[in-house]
């Protein structure tokens, strides 16, 4: 899992997979954390991610490594978090999340997940893939 995190950590911005009904769904996430040594995101409980992971909690990410040779996809299944603890450290780890989120962990709207179960392949163009147990 670390080598996971950390590769999310050296290239922030990722994509998110979702299914909305039966059509799939991306979208840039730029938070991720290490808690209880689970793989953390957030998210506002006002979008529409948030009412498709309700309905299917299984999502894809997706991240290009910054020397434009590796890339790295995880799949799995995610379930809230919406403990104050949580959010804390979300906020203690990011700070910038206080432009969105001005109430911080007292935020109603401000939603974190992590994966239950999971699995992630790392690619290169110049190794073959390593596949890596998240949880």
């Amino acid at each position: 899992m670390n080598s996971v995190y950390d590769f999310l950590k050296a290239n922030p911005v990722f994509h998110i997979a979702t299914v909305d009904g039966n059509k799939a769904r991306v979208r840039p996430f730029g938070f991720s954390m290490k808690r209880n040594n689970m793989l953390y995101f957030c998210t506002n409980k006002t979008k529409e991610v948030y009412k498709q992971l309700l309905q299917n909690p299984d999502i894809e990410i997706s991240v290009m490594g910054g020397d434009g040779t590796s890339w790295l996809r995880a799949r799995g299944r995610i379930t809230f978090d919406e403990t104050r603890e949580a959010k804390i450290q979300a906020f203690e780890e990011s700070p910038n999340l206080l432009k969105i989120y001005p109430k911080g962990a007292d935020d109603d709207k401000f939603v974190t997940f992590y994966f239950t179960e999971a699995v992630a392949t790392l690619y290169s163009f110049t190794e073959s893939p390593k596949n890596i147990t998240i949880v």
